[in-house]
């Protein structure tokens, strides 16, 4: 990947800025509908394949609806995701709730909506039984452990708080067969953001191999696997986009060579990806409001980390475009800062961009999944409102910016009075 591309021209842009201030994140509605076509053509030879969008990286119900009209269901690890799937019409098969640390009222939302209910540990078998009934169905997560290597993000799957061992697995299954369930999943998650293609088929070939000796052992013949998510996008313009097509083939062929040849060969395939969906369509737009000469030359924005919080959190680059700037040499070194008063609220530190000025527009690319989703209100700063490029070249507003009354909406400020 050589460059980086925005979807409206800078006269365009200043026009909706006119309508709607910055910050805000725009999506693109026609990439992501392309995308997830993309995503469904690569993967269709398997049998039953379904793409399970992680709400996590995007919880609003309007991407979610036409996600949901592209055929995929949706990924929901807490209540409030369970509930947007709800009002978006997801239930039943439409839902995969993998969560950990689970409270009794999200396995019972999970088990009113009908969802698969994907357990992370041995202990919550009793626990879901309790509290909601064992549903019919009943889905368990592996941790491979050191026989799968992790990365940056989720780190090495044996210090994962996340899944079963493989002892434990089996002992799950075992408990779930007493207890009079028939039906099964498997699922698996180990890496987030990677971007080598054989990392997911490989990931897939354990998981298939996982299942011929539950089948060998147990006498389950698995109804699913979930391979999880964490396909990554190329943030950096070096970087390389994941080769979707040879991980689809790859895990077809692993399908063909493990699965089938011992009668598993009506396994359904599913995938949970959030990132590689939306990511690469969505951008955060903000406007310069100062510049700072000291040690180095800071460039303030209006928006900050609560906007956009994956550069403080893990170090990570987003590319930065100044539309109208973009043919101009970049020959100004930055840290390009949010009004926080937390040093480590940048989106770049000594970035190379054309020579800035206040009121000049910027566009942070690739915050189209865990950008608005993790922001937060520290120092009062209020989330940003979202907006969709829709396909017609219409911009609507999806989610409005928060107020200062809604800031302020759990305080009881009466009470104040006779405290």
């Amino acid at each position: 990947m050589s460059e980086k591309t925005f979807p409206l021209s800078l006269a365009e842009l200043q026009e909706l800025t006119r309508r709607f201030p910055t910050p805000f994140h725009l999506y693109d509605e026609k990439a992501i509908r392309q995308n997830a076509r993309r995503v469904t053509q690569a993967f269709g030879r398997n049998p039953g394949f379904r793409e399970f969008f992680a709400v996590k990286a995007c919880p609003n119900p309007y991407l979610m609806k036409i996600l949901k009209e592209e055929g995929f269901g949706a990924d929901c690890s807490s209540l409030a995701e369970l509930l947007l799937s709800e009002r978006v019409g997801l239930s039943g098969d439409d839902i995969m709730f993998t969560s950990n640390d689970t409270p009794a009222e999200e396995f019972v939302k999970a088990k009113e909506l009908g969802a698969i209910i994907n357990l992370d540990d041995v202990t919550h078998i009793p626990f879901l039984e309790k509290v909601a009934g064992l549903p019919e169905r009943v889905c368990l997560r592996y941790n491979p452990g050191p026989l799968k290597g992790g990365n940056a993000i989720i780190g090495k799957p044996e210090e994962a708080k996340y899944g079963f061992t493989r002892e434990q697995l089996f002992e799950g299954y075992r408990l779930l067969l007493e207890k009079g369930v028939r039906r099964f999943g498997l699922h698996a998650m180990v890496a987030s953001n990677e971007l080598n293609p054989q990392y997911f088929i490989d990931t897939a070939e354990i998981l298939f191999a996982l299942a011929v000796a539950l089948k060998e052992q147990l006498g389950i013949s698995l109804e699913f696997i979930n391979i999880g998510g964490g396909i990554g996008i190329p943030y950096q313009l070096d970087q390389q986009p994941v080769d979707l097509e040879r991980v689809g083939q790859g895990i077809h062929e692993a399908y063909g060579c493990l699965l089938a040849p011992f009668g598993l060969e009506k396994i359904k395939l599913y995938l949970e990806c959030g990132r590689m969906i939306t990511g690469p369509y969505g951008w955060l737009v903000a406007t310069v409001r100062h510049i700072k000469d000291t040690y180095k030359k800071y460039v303030g924005l209006d928006a900050c980390m609560a906007n956009l919080m994956r550069p403080a959190l893990y170090g990570a680059y987003h590319h930065i475009t100044v539309p109208g700037k973009e043919n101009l040499p970049q020959d100004t070194m930055y840290d390009v800062t949010g009004s926080l008063c937390e040093n480590n609220d940048k989106f770049a530190i000594n970035r190379m961009l054309p020579k800035l000025e206040p009121g000049d527009l910027v566009v942070i690319h690739d915050a189209g999944a865990h950008g608005h989703a993790m922001g937060f209100q520290y120092n009062g700063k209020l989330r940003s409102a979202e907006l969709l490029l829709r396909e017609d070249g219409s911009v609507v507003e999806i989610r409005r910016a928060e107020t200062v009354d809604d800031y302020f909406a759990t305080l009881d400020f009466k009470g104040l009075r006779d405290f």
